[in-house]
């Protein structure tokens, strides 16, 4: 029991033993005196010695407390001079006050006092004054504090967190990370090989793996004549990205010596510890990677995030079933990682972008996703009017098409956006979602031009494809079975291909007749594309009058401009570029005219023999080799032309110039 406890205890029972006593005292004397007296010496005795016992206990009390107020004294002082954790006392103007003992051996000059905490770093001040959290890590003489931060009292405390912090380090650098490597294209471009030729170029790329490796600490295992699978840890991943890879540059380089272009592509998962997922995130980078172009890095982490390295040779431009189920495959897995797909095509959207688009929305409501098509609804467009008449009949696909608006309110962290017949942010609907949405897909047939979306997921772009309408039919095959295109859907679809092969009768291969067959297998209506295809009077009168202006500029160059002082539409003066190349001996046309935004546009075809996508892109513009246009802002028409008839000769200066070398 506590001795100040004690003391009222015994204090109660000396009361009370007195008490007694003297009634005691006096029932005796009642009865017999003598005895009473006696009776009384006895008690007076007994008290004395009772109270002189407890005035020496009080007196022992008194020198008790007196020697633990000493001992907590001086235990505190001890623990608030050396206790292992720094307290600093600033002023008003930032100066040290005071600091405890710890404090001074944690910085280079010891004593500080009377010195500004910048003296200590010139972090504290900063972190100080911006009142948004009570505790953050510095880094001071080597060693790692956690400083928390006590604003009303002006102090600082500083916990020496360094062995925790490297601690932790050490777990996540030793955290396994599991990778897919695979060699681009190596059984297309062995197996016209010899099997000794086969089999030194196998040997020796798998030389050059298995150095890596070994260098690396990487554990190498080959699972096929194509693949290898390698198990590392974080340290070892993040010195590789430190290196940017360069097993890349080393693989190309050496197989291009043996006139081999084999590259290769790596997957890498990581960021969890569960080997299942860990396994999924690998074959996702990599599907991502071959996605891309191949020829580079795809490291998938657990919370979503990609980061890509290589990627600097330009792959071969040809597709293969595989490559489509790849895509496919790969944009089905980002649609299930999201929560809505948002699909957005470029400004003014043509047939082809509106039938990609909704080919998109079909992946996504089979993945059983929420699918938006963005699409400005008060904004009119000659080219697809009869098309959305038809849309907007069919409620339930309608109700998918949103405003600009819409979207950007909807937007989560988990948003997947796919952006269908375009690859350039400027030329986008909404080019505000581009740079607030993390995971973009691009679904492109243009030539890849300088203006670019920036780290997109996954692109799927392909120069050679009649259309992206086209692109996208392939990929229904290796979506679930659920999928099922209704008549309008296809023939949406089906009306993409359709006007940007020109009735199929340009850029056209076996795989396009693939699709339209396809489409045409799903209820795609051939007479309802003509009817979404047919123009009424007044636009074919309009393309007469620009067509009538038109003018020889050299051989088989034709050049037409519109009315200075009128608009035309840009599905018009694409017409009408179209309809000049079907006159006799005429290789290329040019249209020059004011669209209804105020720029001037330049519509660009050819038969093949002209590169009308190199004359757009000095213009900044782009597209295919015999399909291409371009937008100047500012300026008038006859500029635009001088500037097209000046690009036009150095074109072909260049050529001629070729020729003679």
């Amino acid at each position: 029991m506590p001795k100040f406890l004690m003391t009222k205890y015994n204090s109660y029972q000396l009361l009370a033993f007195i008490a007694i006593s003297i009634v005691f005292v006096i029932v005796i004397s009642f009865y017999n005196l003598a005895l009473g007296l006696i009776a009384f010496v006895f008690v007076a005795l007994l008290t004395w010695y009772a109270v002189r016992k407890e005035i020496l206990f009080r007196k022992e009390l008194l020198e008790y407390i007196a020697t633990l107020s000493h001992r907590v004294k001086k235990v505190g002082d001890e623990a608030l001079m050396e206790i292992p954790i720094g307290i600093i006392l600033y002023d008003d103007e930032f100066r040290v006050e005071w600091m405890n003992t710890y404090a001074a051996t944690c910085f280079e000059d010891g004593v500080l006092v009377g010195n500004t905490l910048n003296h200590i770093s010139t972090e504290l001040i900063p972190l100080i004054n911006k009142k948004d959290a009570e505790r953050e890590e510095i880094e001071l003489n080597k060693r790692i504090y956690e400083v928390h931060m006590k604003r009303n009292e002006r102090l600082l405390y500083f916990f020496d967190v360094t062995e925790e912090r490297e601690l932790k380090k050490r777990y996540q650098e030793e955290q396994i990370v599991f990778a897919i490597v695979y060699l681009d294209n190596y059984d297309e471009l062995t197996q016209g090989m010899d099997d000794t030729a086969r089999s030194n170029i196998n040997s020796q790329v798998t030389d050059l793996l298995n150095r890596w490796a070994v260098d690396h600490g990487v554990y190498l295992k080959r699972s096929s004549s194509e693949k290898f699978f390698a198990v590392f840890n974080e340290r070892t991943l993040s010195s590789l990205e430190k290196t940017k890879f360069s097993l890349l540059d080393e693989v190309r380089e050496f197989t291009s010596k043996l006139n081999v272009p084999i590259t290769l592509s790596i997957g890498v998962g990581c960021g969890t510890a569960d080997f299942q997922e860990l396994g999924q995130l690998a074959q996702s980078g990599l599907d991502l990677a071959l996605g891309r172009g191949g020829d580079q890095v795809a490291i998938k982490q657990m919370n979503g995030k990609v980061k890509f390295y290589g990627g600097k040779t330009n792959p071969i431009e040809k597709r293969t079933r595989v490559r489509a189920r790849v895509i496919s495959h790969a944009l089905r897995e980002l649609v299930l990682d999201s929560d809505k797909v948002l699909i957005m095509g470029h400004k003014r959207p043509d047939m082809d972008a509106i039938g990609a688009a909704i080919g998109i929305l079909k992946v996504a409501q089979a993945n059983e996703k929420e699918g938006y098509i963005i699409f400005d609804k008060n904004e009119k467009n000659i080219g697809i009017e009869k098309l959305m008449e038809k849309v907007k009949e069919d409620n339930s696909l309608w109700s998918r098409f949103i405003q600009p608006e819409e979207a950007l309110e909807m937007l989560t962290s988990r948003t997947l956006l796919v952006v269908v017949d375009t690859h350039k942010p400027s030329l986008v609907i909404e080019e505000k979602l581009i740079n607030r949405i993390d995971r973009v897909v691009v679904i492109d047939h243009h030539r890849r031009g300088e203006d670019f979306i920036s780290e997109p997921v996954l692109v799927y772009m392909e120069p050679y494809a009649s259309s992206t309408s086209e692109l996208v039919t392939e990929l229904f095959e290796y979506q679930p079975k659920r999928l099922k295109l209704n008549m309008l859907e296809s023939t949406a679809l089906l009306a993409g291909i359709t006007v940007d092969t020109k009735n199929f009768t340009l850029r056209t291969g076996s795989r396009t007749f693939d699709a339209a067959s396809y489409l045409r297998s799903r209820g795609a209506d051939t007479i309802l594309v003509q009817k979404f295809l047919s123009e009424d009077l007044q636009q074919f009168i309009q393309r007469s009058k620009i067509i009538e202006k038109a003018e020889i500029y050299r051989n088989g160059i034709v050049i037409a401009k519109g009315e200075p002082d009128k608009t035309y539409d840009q599905v018009l003066i694409a017409q009408t570029a179209d309809t000049l190349l079907s006159i006799n001996n005429v290789a290329a046309s040019f249209v020059i005219s004011k669209r209804t935004d105020g720029k001037i546009s330049i519509s660009a075809r050819s038969l093949g023999d002209v590169n009308v996508q190199v004359i757009m892109e000095a213009l900044n513009g782009g597209g295919h080799l015999t399909n291409a246009a371009a937008q100047l802002e500012g300026g008038t028409m006859e500029e635009a032309e001088g500037q097209l008839k000046q690009i036009i000769d150095d074109y072909f200066q260049e050529i001629e110039g070729g020729d003679d070398q």
